[in-house]
């Protein structure tokens, strides 16, 4: 059966999800939520998630939100990128819950700022702020890849796809891999696995089509 992929192209979250469904070589199909207009907010969707958030994941009866549910969904269903150890696999975790903290859910909303909302509205001083908690993070993950080719391991794992989600986007938030030669060498690795896609071409969804 076809897993169904609630998402939209400009979703860092929803990003990790669908690069590890096409890694780990599922049969999945993106489902396109309109989320600029709201569609993350209508009564149908919220039946899905009452959080009102992508990504969702529905896999038969099995419905699910959250980026780290799925992606731990999808590694312990297929076998794939979830570690080799139970000591691995809470390794795995702790990578997950550190980004979803300090990188992702911060990377995330500096993107949004700088890019999504019209130019007058955007905080400056918000921005720089989370500028700063951002290279604090970068800082973090460069020095762990500085001595391993993986997060976790000797393999890529989800804690890798969990962690790469917003940093292959074009849009600026602060990050510049030239800046970080690690992280920029491990982006290199992850891209180069079969199956590997960008974010616009994985996903429906584009800034290009609300211009």
């Amino acid at each position: 059966m076809t897993m169904q992929l609630y998402c939209f192209g400009e979703s860092g979250a929803s990003y990790k999800v669908a690069l590890t469904l096409t890694l780990a070589g599922v049969e999945w199909e993106p489902v396109f939520v309109d989320f600029f207009h709201g569609g993350a907010r209508t009564s149908d969707f919220r039946a899905l998630n009452p959080m009102a958030e992508v990504p969702v994941l529905v896999d038969g009866d099995t419905v699910l939100s959250q980026s780290g549910a799925i992606l731990d969904y999808v590694s312990s269903r297929t076998g794939s990128f979830g570690g080799r150890s139970a000591l691995a696999r809470r390794e795995v975790l702790r990578w997950m819950f550190w980004d979803n903290h300090k990188l992702s859910g911060v990377a995330g909303s500096t993107r949004f700022l700088m890019n999504f909302l019209p130019p007058e509205k955007r905080p400056a001083e918000v921005i720089a702020f989370q500028q700063g908690r951002l290279k604090t993070a970068y800082a973090v993950l460069n020095t762990t890849l500085s001595s391993a080719d993986w997060l976790v391991g000797d393999a890529p794992t989800i804690a890798d796809f969990s962690c790469c989600g917003y940093l292959y986007y074009p849009e600026p938030f602060g990050f510049d891999r030239k800046d970080w030669p690690f992280i920029d060498a491990w982006l290199t690795r992850i891209a180069a696995l079969p199956g590997w896609k960008a974010p616009y071409d994985l996903m429906p969804g584009h800034p290009s089509d609300r211009a």
